[in-house]
């Protein structure tokens, strides 16, 4: 462990985030790269602002002396117009989750994209990308579908509750994507979509302790697809044990939440994390929840 006497100070902008795990991530991975590292959460309910000051924070921030901000729920968006600078991901995207504060100057990334891609290739390598269904389109669904059809997932099949959302986000990422199919489903095809599927995805927020049950009858499952879920709170969700229940091939989604803190604590620094050890805190944290 080297030790440097440059010191970080980071936040994270959002609502309800107080309890977020993200800080002691980032904190406990600085400390055993020697590192002086201060990651505190600026929670909008707390302090009773709403989203739409996320640019009067970020300047607040810049003239304290922050090094960068993590950006979350309800600010990915709200925050493009307050950004000098926006890294192509998050331009195509539309949503910002890392703000790096450079000369003053504030720079705008995306790292949800490529956390679970990170996910995806390194826990599913190999699996079959010739037609995934992913549920959800709100959130992180945008983040998802991009990072699946960089993947190499050749036709995407989006399905939500919100049928005119599903078919805008078809519409952008074929867009983006003009070689692969990408396509707006409706709920009633979904047991058809799951049972013939090579992977379905869930990023809906179905799963979660308050948010409790399955996107879908996870008894379409019968081994032959992967699974993949961004609930990790719990981390193994009902569908998360279904599906391994039934013999499939399954991304938690840890692997995301530790996914894109990985690439953010490198943006930041410029020093590369030890993935596994972030994970392996990530459950550490979770299981002490």
């Amino acid at each position: 462990m080297s030790t440097t006497s440059e010191a970080y100070l980071v936040g994270l902008i959002g609502g309800g985030i107080t309890a977020s795990l993200t800080p002691p991530m980032h904190e406990t991975e600085a400390r055993r790269h020697g590192l002086h590292y201060l990651y505190r959460p600026v929670d909008l309910e707390a302090i009773g602002r709403p989203g739409t000051d996320v640019g009067a924070l970020l300047a607040a921030g810049r003239d304290l002396g922050f090094n960068a901000f993590n950006i979350t729920h309800p600010c990915k968006q709200l925050v493009l117009e307050h950004l000098d600078e926006v890294s192509p991901d998050a331009a195509a995207l539309q949503a910002v989750n890392t703000v790096l504060i450079r000369e003053g100057r504030f720079v705008g990334h995306n790292t949800d994209v490529s956390g679970f891609a990170a996910g995806f290739t390194t826990v599913l390598p190999g699996v079959a990308t010739g037609r995934v269904v992913q549920v959800g389109t709100g959130g992180a669904g945008s983040a998802v579908a991009s990072a699946l059809l960089s993947c190499g997932v050749q036709t995407l099949q989006l399905v939500d509750v919100d049928q005119d959302r599903a078919s805008e986000r078809a519409s952008a990422m074929a867009v983006l994507f003009p070689d692969r199919q990408v396509e707006a489903a409706t709920t009633q095809d979904l047991p058809e979509l799951v049972r013939t599927a090579d992977g379905v995805v869930n990023t809906t927020p179905v799963g979660m302790h308050h948010h409790p049950g399955t996107p879908f009858d996870p008894q379409l499952l019968d081994g032959h697809q992967w699974v993949a879920d961004v609930v990790y709170l719990p981390v193994d969700t009902e569908l998360v044990v279904a599906a391994r229940a039934a013999g499939c091939q399954v991304l938690d989604g840890g692997h995301m939440a530790v996914g894109q803190a990985v690439d953010a604590f490198r943006l930041i620094t410029g020093i590369e994390p030890d993935r596994s050890r972030m994970r392996e805190h990530f459950l550490q944290l979770i299981a002490a929840q």
